[in-house]
């Protein structure tokens, strides 16, 4: 029996759950899941600066953890932008903790789910 994924932090929730390509409706593109945690991890990693180690520990895992996430989460974004795919941000293994003073309680989650929106074809 596999050991359980640990659960992840999420301090911030993505301004949209879906990216597709200007002028194709969403019903006719594959769709690319990227998690919730893939999304923190290019959020903290990409956009707030942090170093492996320190994102790593803003999210409660391993240095080695974020980098098979990051690197996951590089690969799905640049495969849908070659190939004119559209990026679902869906599910994952995450606990919601606001940064300090932005209110709201924790909220965890297990799992894929659905997400919000819909349509199209799924890729994972």
């Amino acid at each position: 029996m596999p050991r359980p994924r640990k659960i992840r932090n999420i301090n911030s929730w993505p301004g949209a759950v879906y990216f597709k390509p200007r002028g194709i409706p969403l019903a006719h593109l594959e769709v690319i899941s990227l998690t919730l945690e893939e999304y923190e991890a290019m959020r903290l990693y990409d956009s707030e600066g942090m170093d492996q180690t320190e994102a790593a520990a803003k999210m409660g895992i391993s240095r080695a953890t974020f980098g098979r996430i990051i690197n996951s989460a590089h690969k799905k974004v640049a495969d849908a932008l070659r190939y004119g795919r559209a990026i679902g941000i869906e599910g994952g293994d995450y606990r919601f903790t606001p940064a300090p003073g932005r209110g709201g309680g924790q909220r965890m989650r297990r799992g894929r789910g659905r997400g919000r929106g819909g349509g199209g074809r799924r890729r994972k």
